[in-house]
């Protein structure tokens, strides 16, 4: 059966909701409008005001109220319009939900979901296109995932309401609109990488948004003859290691893609670790696929030139076997 991404996570919220009445939706235009994305369309028809709850234009206050309802025994999912807007949240998100069970030495924990769209491609300009996951993939305390897949978008929410501690996670908006065939919607781990095409000659890493570009620049790849291996993160904090390590230990090269910014990135990070651990097994170095420096511009040919695409992945691939092209 063909499902959307967006109707994959507008049924997980459901599900979510009818299995458990601790469950609860809060955020921006969730309600009545049914969520910026579609995600949450009929939800406050079927449930009502108490447990889809649109909240006024303060992400500071209704993640702190989110972080007040997990504290008192409910299991709140918190909806964030982008990820841009989160940063009016980041005193809640990192100096309380993500501190409490330290600063209590265990006797707290907040098992809050926080969801939030990530990334650009919709010509949303600036202040509502940036990819901002490395940031919270930095911070003890939470869990960090991707979904780039329509069976994670459904089942990394019930695996994290079920978590203790707080869980983040990143829609990419680019991902709402596709859709695959999927046999049944199931809950899937928050703690595994996942190989999304095996190959033999180089591991391309990647997350969320990124990963279809991935998978289009290794088909086109091999095509020349370069068979690549494509992993997608999914969990961003923490990191499978392992997993990421069996591929490169495999390839013997390494291409890291993130919708982020190079400097200070989350494939800075994932190359570090690499080289930690596996350098006198690489052929080549390390390369990076990243966003350009500068803050995402609204017209549609600037903005697609600022962010990885197919052909940049497979040029920084080609670059690694020299003649071979």
């Amino acid at each position: 059966m063909k499902t959307a991404y967006r109707t994959a996570v507008h049924d997980s919220i459901r599900d979510a909701m009818l299995a458990d009445s601790r469950v609860l939706l809060m955020g921006e235009d969730v309600g009545a409008y049914g969520g910026t994305y579609a995600a949450s369309k009929g939800l406050l028809e079927e449930f009502g005001p108490d447990r889809i709850r649109d909240t006024p234009l303060s992400e500071l206050g209704f993640v702190g109220v989110g972080i007040g309802a997990a504290l008192g025994g409910l299991r709140p999912i918190v909806e964030v319009m982008t990820v841009n807007f989160s940063l009016l949240a980041l005193d809640q998100i990192v100096n309380t939900a993500a501190a409490l069970r330290h600063m209590s030495g265990g006797q707290f924990s907040v098992p809050l979901v926080v969801r939030m769209a990530t990334g650009a491609g919709r010509q949303l300009a600036a202040q509502h296109s940036h990819s901002l996951e490395g940031w919270y993939a930095h911070i003890p305390g939470i869990k960090v995932v991707a979904p780039a897949t329509v069976a994670d978008a459904y089942g990394m929410l019930p695996t994290a309401l079920a978590d203790p501690d707080p869980v983040v996670i990143f829609e990419h908006v680019q991902l709402y609109n596709t859709s695959t065939d999927v046999d049944a919607l199931v809950p899937t781990d928050i703690e595994r990488a996942a190989v999304r095409r095996v190959g033999k000659d180089v591991t391309v890493i990647t997350y969320g948004g990124s990963l279809p570009k991935a998978l289009d620049a290794a088909n086109e790849l091999s095509l020349s003859g370069i068979d690549c291996e494509v992993v997608d993160l999914r969990v961003l904090r923490p990191l499978d290691d392992a997993t990421l390590l069996e591929s490169v230990l495999k390839t013997h090269r390494a291409v890291v893609v993130d919708e982020g910014w190079r400097t200070g990135s989350l494939a800075g990070e994932i190359s570090a670790r690499i080289v930690e651990n596996a350098f006198y097994d690489l052929d080549a170095p390390i390369a990076r696929v990243c966003t350009e420096e500068v803050p995402i511009p609204y017209a549609k040919h600037l903005e697609q030139a600022a962010l990885p695409q197919p052909e940049k992945i497979a040029e920084a691939v080609r670059s690694m076997f020299g003649d071979r092209r």
